[in-house]
């Protein structure tokens, strides 16, 4: 008779609790329209608040300014090609900078060719060989890149073609000697620092995920 007693008790408990918790949390069955209560707003009324969905890309603002030309063209990149970083995009410049930099100080043709656009090739080729014909030749080392810096981007809707413009600030020693080996300018102690704008272009959603040299500046 007590456990009887204890049981009815027991269920009289859960009861209440199950009918505290529905007036509390509602009832809830399959698939909620997680609309279906909200307030309809009416015409002429003032909204107080404005949702902002997303934000800005960090990935983007970190670099450039939202709501520039260049941030836009950025956007459009990964709009083509969703898996495009731009931080990703800059470490790979910052190495270009080093491996072309240093080939050309070099005068490493080959070394050069897989990284550079087909007219800056011819530029950068020209230049090694009147230093070739000079008898001249270079002893480099790189340092590092001291500075790096996003200047600019933009992209062609038409073609899908993309340029980013990076501003690199790096620091090297180097020394020119003519063809006995002697000293003719430099000195091999200074570290001296080179200030470089290139722009790198590429096919965005492209099978090739190399970028090329397509322009330089100081």
């Amino acid at each position: 008779m007590n456990s009887l007693l204890q049981l009815l008790v027991l269920a009289g408990i859960a009861i209440f609790l199950i009918l505290k918790l529905r007036s509390v949390l509602g009832t809830r069955d399959g698939y909620e329209n997680p609309h279906a209560d909200a307030p309809v707003q009416r015409s002429g009324t003032r909204r107080d608040f404005a949702v902002i969905e997303g934000g800005p890309d960090r990935d983007i603002t970190d670099h450039v300014d939202d709501g520039t030309d260049a941030a836009k063209a950025l956007a459009a990149m990964k709009m083509a090609e969703p898996g495009f970083s731009v931080s990703e995009f800059l470490q790979g410049a910052r190495g270009a900078y080093e491996m072309i930099l240093m080939a050309f100080e070099n005068g490493d043709v080959e070394g050069l060719r897989p990284f550079l656009a087909d007219d800056v090739m011819e530029t950068f080729e020209e230049v090694i060989r009147n230093r070739e014909e000079q008898g001249l030749s270079i002893d480099a080392n790189f340092v590092g890149v001291r500075e790096l810096a996003l200047q600019d981007a933009s992209f062609d809707r038409s073609d899908s073609m993309a340029e980013v413009t990076v501003r690199f600030v790096g620091e090297l020693t180097s020394v020119v000697r003519n063809a006995a080996g002697e000293l003719v300018e430099g000195d091999p102690n200074a570290i001296k620092r080179q200030r470089d704008v290139w722009t790198f272009g590429r096919k965005m959603g492209s099978s090739d995920p190399n970028w090329v040299l397509v322009a330089t500046g100081g």
